[in-house]
């Protein structure tokens, strides 16, 4: 399945005429308002606020159409780049519009902000940001920048790690397919997938380290140096909507409890009848049945279906029009970028979800989370343009609770020795996005606060913040330690990978209380959804009575962790069968 496109443009011809129109648009926006807005009334000030959000909406979904076409094809990144240009341009007029309201009196931005109706919480996010914000000429400046420093080398990231090629058993494999061999029950086989891969990203490891050492120190100059903020991580924070000292309750709490990580893969060890497990060895399948791994991907989408319907008949219809009207892009190919995404386009039109499908049974998961991303952001349409977007922190609870609900499904549909299997897969799955995301952020703090570092020196922290989650049940062999370098979200968003956590601990905590029976729940979590972000986390999450700035609530997300590997446990002492590896 290929997604189809023609829901924002039907060539890249018509998607940058419509760019150039936008332009147009912001110039003429920027005539009328400009030095205005402070002879507004509210009323007016909230129709030039609506035909603001529209210019911007109609740039975001040219910009969307030419990256999704890069994404399924990354030599287009001359158009990527032409259209970047065009939409620089266009925005350069439109930089004043939130720089004037920031600096009209405070009586004035709180009458606006009172009559705004779903745009309030935009403009109170305005005022939080407003002490980094620089001059309009200052601020077009680093727009201007920007073409030739992050985002370029960003885009270098992306094409040159798209073009690798990976040796593996006569073939040659893209980065997903030979990361896919790392799941494999043959023991020989995913050692030859991590040598492959070391092989593959050696080569390069100048280039990368590069790549990560201009995006740290752009990242401090712009925020840091230029805007003011107290540290390199504030400017994530205050866009996720939450304080350092919650992000740090969160490090702490994680960290504090990675001794779970370690039972578990003492556990597995066990299982698989090693006497030592190694790094290529995480991803192995706990295997107590001979039925074949691979799923094809008509029965993952029947699957996955099925589990939505179980718990809504809202979430099983968006879902079914993803499938029905071709929202998906499903296999690997020459030149599509890897890993898997959906990105929410506009509300004019619909969201795109991208796969890289191996008929592995994690990509059944991958195929939940981001169809539950795609479930967010279609409900979050409602909201408009301007607050579609949610904060970091919650933007992945739709998608990890959408992985919830398929693991019951599953639970609920196979005998015990299998069972046993999908739990395994599981706790593998919650360590992936609770405990490595938060390795992820160790890692990602040492690095931004030394200043530009060798190979070696990136090796050598990736190593140990890696052999800590593990303890004495994982060895890290020496090819581990150059897996920094293909992460894409230390190149793209810095201090984004804590957000997998925030989310994680927040869904399992969410998804007890709907297991539990808790009053109105669906109807209250699709409302919750619904909401994007117009309103801020803290205060939408009250309706289930949670407080996310107490520290105490992530011990809890903890607890339900350690429940669950009880659970494996029980499973592993009931069932008396020896695991067979293939």
């Amino acid at each position: 399945m290929k997604w189809d496109l023609t829901a924002l443009f039907s060539s890249l011809n018509e998607a940058e005429e419509f760019l150039k129109q936008a332009e147009f648009k912001a110039i003429e926006f920027e005539k009328n308002y400009k030095n205005r807005l402070y002879t507004l009334t509210p009323d007016e000030f909230l129709n030039v606020l609506k035909e603001y959000e529209e210019i911007l909406e109609n740039i975001g979904r040219s910009l969307t159409y030419v990256y999704l076409e890069f994404a399924t094809d990354t030599s287009k990144g001359g158009f990527l780049s032409k259209f970047q240009e065009i939409a620089n341009k266009a925005e350069e007029h439109l930089i004043w519009f939130e720089l004037e309201f920031i600096h009209l009196p405070i009586d004035k931005q709180q009458k606006f902000i009172d009559n705004a109706g779903v745009y309030k919480y935009y403009l109170i996010h305005l005022q939080e940001e407003a002490p980094y914000k620089l001059s309009e000429k200052e601020e077009k400046i680093l727009m201007k920048k920007d073409l030739t420093s992050s985002s370029a080398f960003s885009r270098l990231f992306d094409e040159h790690i798209s073009r690798l090629k990976f040796f593996y058993m006569g073939e040659h494999l893209s980065e997903e397919e030979v990361l896919s061999k790392l799941y494999s029950p043959d023991r020989n086989e995913r050692k030859k997938a991590q040598i492959s891969l070391t092989l593959g990203l050696n080569p390069h490891q100048e280039l990368f380290t590069y790549i990560y050492n201009q995006i740290k120190k752009d990242w401090k100059i712009d925020f840091v140096d230029i805007r003011g903020y107290d540290n390199v991580e504030e400017p994530r924070h205050l866009s996720n909507k939450v304080t350092k000292k919650s992000v740090d309750a969160l490090v702490n709490t994680v960290n504090e409890n990675t001794y779970l990580v370690e039972e578990y893969y003492n556990i597995k060890k066990e299982l698989l009848g090693y006497d030592k497990l190694y790094d290529y060895d995480r991803y192995a399948p706990v295997k107590l049945t001979d039925k074949n791994p691979e799923i094809p991907f008509e029965e993952a989408k029947e699957t996955v279906l099925r589990a939505f319907k179980n718990f809504s008949d809202k979430f099983y219809e968006i879902a079914k029009k993803a499938f029905d009207e071709n929202w998906i892009d499903v296999y690997p190919k020459e030149g599509k970028r890897g890993g898997a995404f959906s990105h929410s386009a506009t509300p004019k039109a619909h969201p795109y979800v991208l796969l890289n499908y191996t008929s592995q049974r994690r990509d059944i998961f991958t195929l939940a989370h981001e169809l539950g991303h795609a479930i967010h952001q279609y409900l979050a349409r409602e909201v408009g343009y301007l607050n579609q977007d949610t904060p970091l922190t919650t933007a992945e609870t739709a998608s990890i609770f959408a992985e919830m609900l398929l693991f019951e499904e599953l639970k609920t549909s196979l005998p015990k020795n299998e069972l046993l299997e999908i739990y395994a897969g599981k706790l593998e799955d919650i360590f992936a996005t609770l405990y490595r995301q938060i390795v992820f952020t160790n890692f990602e703090r040492k690095v931004h606060a030394a200043d530009e570092l060798k190979p070696q020196e990136y090796n050598k922290i990736w190593m140990e913040e890696n052999q800590k989650m593990f303890g004495n049940s994982v060895i890290l062999t020496q090819n581990y330690e150059i897996w920094w370098s293909y992460i894409p979200h230390f190149i793209h968003s810095p201090f984004y990978c804590y957000s997998y956590s925030y989310a994680q601990l927040l869904v399992l905590t969410l998804y007890n209380l709907y297991k539990k029976g808790f009053e109105n729940f669906e109807e209250k979590y699709i409302n919750f959804l619904s909401q994007g972000g117009s309103i801020p986390p803290k205060k939408q999450l009250e309706v289930f009575g949670l407080d996310i700035e107490n520290e105490s609530f992530w011990l809890e997300g903890i607890k339900a962790v350690e429940k669950m590997l009880n659970e494996f446990k029980q499973l592993k002492d009931e069932n008396d069968s020896e695991p067979t590896l293939f």
